[in-house]
């Protein structure tokens, strides 16, 4: 049964956070409030520091109002006249462009608080904006990415410890799973598994049913060599592991189609056999995407008990407030994030 907190989802404010302070986060918030009428997007709050928006938004001339508000629920009311702040200031002045290990901990206080909000009712879902991961570990920061991070947060905060976390990337002609992501190419072989196939189509399927409103999920696997192996001849690994995984776990509520060869299976007519493709490794998976939908792609965590979504690029440090990057993947992700919230309320009644 849906519980309160989960009737009134679609009615609160997106959480969104600032990223790395020097890089484009900033102005990619101005930017995306001021087309929050052409985009018509549904109210946000970004956990930032004031001043530093201010600043940014005098380097830019945008002319966007900014209003610091106390909480999220203050957002919606302030959102049509000013883009809502939740202040969160930084340690040492910001350099636009030079990152600092200094403003590491406000980078990371940010997605704290937009978590903490959203675990006690007060916003959404969580967006965040990009982070250098170098100037976090140089902060202290003792996890990979976002990702591990927010799952840590997640055991932390809800019930049943243990949240695997898993990134999907997702756009309206394609949505990818990486299989294994940053790590060499030669270490990928070793890597794959039984249980790291079953785990993925698992949350796939899961979060295909509950964010994107899929009743009878199809999921297309990549192979891992050329032509799928091609009956064992170019590699072993889809005759000894990821078939006979897929044979286990098919069943009456999700399709599982493959392992197909990668080369044939993002055109199209077969992407149109399938509502999400899960690949062996990073660029297997990121290519496609990023061929079809460069601007607009969006980072979705999977596995979490709560919705985030990111940009799907980086700090981009060298055009900060050069006036020059793009906010539409921003918006995408505010985008999607509203609308898995949608759809996980109407799953859950």
């Amino acid at each position: 049964m849906i519980t309160p907190l989960e009737r009134n989802a679609p009615s609160r404010p997106l959480a969104l956070t600032m990223g790395d302070p020097a890089g484009i986060g900033p102005e990619l918030a101005l930017k995306a409030w001021a087309t929050r009428g052409a985009e018509n997007l549904s109210p946000f709050c970004i956990y930032a520091c004031a001043e530093t928006l201010r600043a940014r938004d005098a380097l830019l001339g945008s002319n966007v109002p900014i209003e610091v508000v106390a909480s999220p629920g203050d957002a919606a009311d302030a959102f049509e006249r000013a883009l809502p702040v939740i202040d969160v200031p930084v340690a040492e002045p910001v350099v636009v462009g030079l990152p600092s290990p200094g403003n590491g901990a406000p980078t990371i206080a940010a997605i704290t608080r937009a978590v903490d909000d959203v675990k006690s009712g007060h916003a959404a879902a969580v967006v965040t904006n990009p982070i250098a991961k170098s100037v976090l570990y140089a902060a202290g920061f003792k996890y990979p990415g976002h990702t591990e991070f927010l799952a840590a947060l997640a055991d932390k905060h809800w019930l049943g410890a243990g949240h695997t976390a898993i990134m999907m990337l997702a756009s309206d002609e394609l949505r990818v799973v990486p299989l294994t992501i940053h790590v060499p190419l030669a270490s990928v072989p070793e890597m794959i598994t039984r249980e790291l196939i079953e785990t993925a189509v698992r949350i796939t399927a899961e979060s295909l049913r509950r964010d994107f409103g899929v009743a009878q999920p199809r999921i297309a696997i990549a192979g891992l060599n050329p032509h799928a192996g091609e009956d064992g001849t170019i590699g072993r690994e889809e005759e000894e592991i990821i078939g006979p995984v897929l044979s286990a776990l098919r069943s009456d509520s999700v399709t599982l189609i493959g392992p197909l060869s990668a080369d044939t299976m993002f055109h199209a007519a077969a992407r149109a056999t399938y509502d999400a493709a899960i690949c062996m490794y990073h660029d297997q998976a990121l290519i496609p995407i990023k061929t079809l939908a460069f601007d607009k792609g969006v980072n979705v965590t999977l596995g979490l008990p709560f919705i985030r979504t990111s940009p799907d690029h980086g700090t981009a440090f060298g055009i900060a407030a050069r006036g020059i990057a793009s906010p539409q993947s921003l918006i995408e992700a505010l985008r999607l994030a509203n609308r898995m919230v949608h759809a996980r309320a109407k799953a859950r009644i």
